[in-house]
C-alpha cells in the first residue's frame, strides 16, 4: 500500500486507508476505496453503446466509402519515424534535466521571437490586423518574461524534480503510447460511425457527435494524467514503490484510475467536452458573412471558458490520482490548499509548458527531416497513394509523427511537473527525507524566487 496518505493524527482507517474526513487545508488524505461519480462514468459507457451502434449501421450500408491506394509506404515511413521520435524523445528527457535552466530562458525568447515575427509578417503582407495582434502579443510577451525571470530556477528545479521522476518510471510512457493508439482507434471509429450522418442532421445532432469526439478524447487524456499523479505521488512519499520501469505504482495508479476515479475523469472531460463541442458546432456552421464579427466574438468567449475549466482541471485531476477525491472535491480542495498557502500566483506561471511545447517541436522537425530523407531515398514510396511531391508529403508526415509522439510524452512530465507543485506545497518534509538533493535545489530556487514566501515551505 502506498503511504503518502499516512498521518499520526488519523482518527479512523477503513478498508486499510487513511480518512479523515473534511479536508484540513493543508494536506489531502487519502479516500477509501469508492467509485465516485458514477452517474457519469456509465453516460460514457452508454454512449459508447450508442456510437457502437451507428458504427456498425455505417458500416452495414457501405457508407464509409471504398477505393484507396496502397498506405503501405505510409505505414513505413510513419512506423521509422515513429520509433526515431520515441527515441529521440527519451534522450531529450536527460538533455532536459542538465540545461532546464538554459531552456526555460530560450522558451521565453522562442515565445517573444514567434510574436515578433508574426507581426512582421502581418505588417509585410499588408494584413495589419495581424500586425497589430502580432504587436500586442509581443509587447505583454515582453512584460510577462520581464515579471517571471526570477522564476525561472524555481521553474527549472521544478521541471527536474518532474522528470527525474518520470525517468525513474519510464513505464508510464508506454501506457501514454497505448492511449495514443486508443486515440487514432477511437478518431477512426468516430469517422466511420458519423461519415453518413453528420451532414444530413441539423445543429443539434451535429454538436452532438462533436461532444461525443471530444468526450472520449478528454477522457483518455485525462486518464493519462491522473495516472501521472499517482505514480508521481507514489515516487514523492514512498520511492521504493516507484523507482523501476514497470514499478508497481504504475500498475496501480493506472488501475485506480480506469475504475475507482474513472467516473470522476468522465465528469471534468464531459465540462471540457462540452466547450469544445459548441465551439466546433459554431465552426462548423458558420456561413454568414455578415455575421463573422459575431462568431469571432462568441468563440473567443467559448475559448476562455475552455481555458478556465482545463485550469480547474489539471488541478482537481492531480487530487484524484493522488488521493482518490471525487472530481468536485478534489478540485475544490487543491484550490483551496494553494490559496492558504498563497501560492496562487505560483500556479500560474506557465514557464515549463513553454519548455514541453518548444521541445515537442523541435522533435518534429528533426523527425520531419528524417521523414523527407525517406521519402528522397525511395522516390516510389507514396506514388500508389497519388502524391506527386513525394518528399513534402515525406516532411510533412515526419512532422506530424514526431510532433504526436513528443507531445505524448512531454505530456506526461506535464503531468508530473503539476504533482511535483502540488506535493511541494504540501508535503516538503517527506521530500526531504526520501530526495533530499532535489528537495536542497528547489527549496533554494524558492528562497530566490520568493523570499517573503519561505514560511509556507
Amino acid at each position: 500500500m502506498s503511504s503518502w496518505g499516512d498521518n499520526n493524527n488519523s482518527t479512523a482507517v477503513v478498508q486499510g486507508y487513511v480518512d479523515q474526513g473534511d479536508f484540513n487545508g493543508s494536506k489531502g488524505d487519502r479516500q477509501p476505496k469508492q467509485f465516485n461519480d458514477v452517474f457519469f462514468g456509465v453516460l460514457f459507457f452508454a454512449h459508447l453503446g450508442v456510437m457502437a451502434v451507428l458504427l456498425i449501421q455505417s458500416i452495414a450500408g457501405g457508407y464509409y466509402g471504398n477505393g484507396g491506394g496502397d498506405v503501405s509506404g505510409i505505414v513505413y515511413a510513419c512506423s521509422v519515424c515513429g520509433v526515431f521520435a520515441a527515441g529521440l524523445s527519451t534522450v531529450a528527457l536527460g538533455f532536459m534535466m542538465r540545461f532546464a535552466t538554459a531552456l526555460i530562458k530560450t522558451a521565453l525568447f522562442f515565445s517573444v521571437a514567434s510574436s515578433a515575427a508574426l507581426a512582421i509578417l502581418g505588417l509585410a503582407s499588408g494584413n495589419m490586423l495581424m500586425g497589430i495582434l502580432g504587436l500586442v502579443s509581443f509587447a505583454f510577451g515582453c512584460c510577462y518574461a520581464y515579471f517571471v525571470w526570477s522564476r525561472i530556477p524555481f521553474a527549472a528545479a521544478n521541471l527536474n524534480t518532474a522528470l527525474t521522476a518520470v525517468r525513474a518510471n519510464l513505464g508510464l510512457t508506454m501506457v501514454a503510447y497505448v492511449f495514443l493508439g486508443l486515440a487514432l482507434g477511437w478518431s477512426i471509429w468516430w469517422s466511420v460511425a458519423t461519415s453518413s450522418m453528420i451532414d444530413g442532421y441539423g445543429a443539434g445532432i451535429t454538436f452532438l457527435f462533436f461532444l461525443s469526439y471530444y468526450w472520449v478524447h478528454q477522457v483518455l487524456q485525462n486518464t493519462m494524467h491522473v495516472t501521472s499523479a499517482g505514480v508521481i505521488g507514489t515516487w514523492w512519499f514512498d520511492p521504493d514503490e516507484a523507482s523501476s520501469f514497470c514499478s508497481t505504482a504504475i500498475s496501480d495508479s493506472f488501475a485506480r484510475a480506469t475504475t475507482y476515479s474513472f467516473g470522476s475523469i468522465c465528469f471534468g472531460s464531459l465540462l471540457v467536452a462540452l466547450i469544445q463541442a459548441l465551439r466546433a458546432t459554431n465552426h462548423y456552421l458558420r456561413g454568414n458573412d455578415d455575421a463573422q464579427c459575431i462568431v469571432c466574438i462568441i468563440d473567443c468567449i467559448l475559448g476562455c471558458i475552455e481555458s478556465i475549466v482545463e485550469y480547474f482541471n489539471k488541478w482537481a485531476y492531480v487530487y484524484v490520482g493522488l488521493y482518490g477525491y471525487s472530481y468536485l472535491d478534489a478540485g475544490r480542495n487543491v484550490i483551496t490548499l494553494f490559496a492558504n498557502k498563497g501560492w496562487t500566483t505560483i500556479i500560474t506561471d506557465d514557464l515549463t509548458d513553454n519548455v514541453l511545447f518548444m521541445v515537442s517541436v523541435g522533435i518534429g522537425l528533426l523527425t520531419g527531416l528524417v521523414g523527407l530523407t525517406i521519402a528522397k531515398l525511395d522516390q516510389n514510396l507514396f506514388a500508389n497513394m497519388g502524391f506527386d511531391d513525394t518528399a513534402s508529403v515525406g516532411f510533412v508526415l515526419g512532422l506530424l509523427v514526431g510532433f504526436i509522439m513528443a507531445s505524448i510524452l512531454m505530456g506526461v512530465v506535464s503531468s508530473a511537473v503539476n504533482t511535483v507543485i502540488v506535493c511541494f506545497a504540501e508535503s516538503p518534509r517527506e521530500f526531504e527525507v526520501n530526495h533530499p538533493q532535489l528537495s536542497m535545489e528547489m527549496r533554494d530556487a524558492w528562497r530566490r524566487a520568493w523570499p517573503d514566501e519561505c514560511n509556507n515551505l
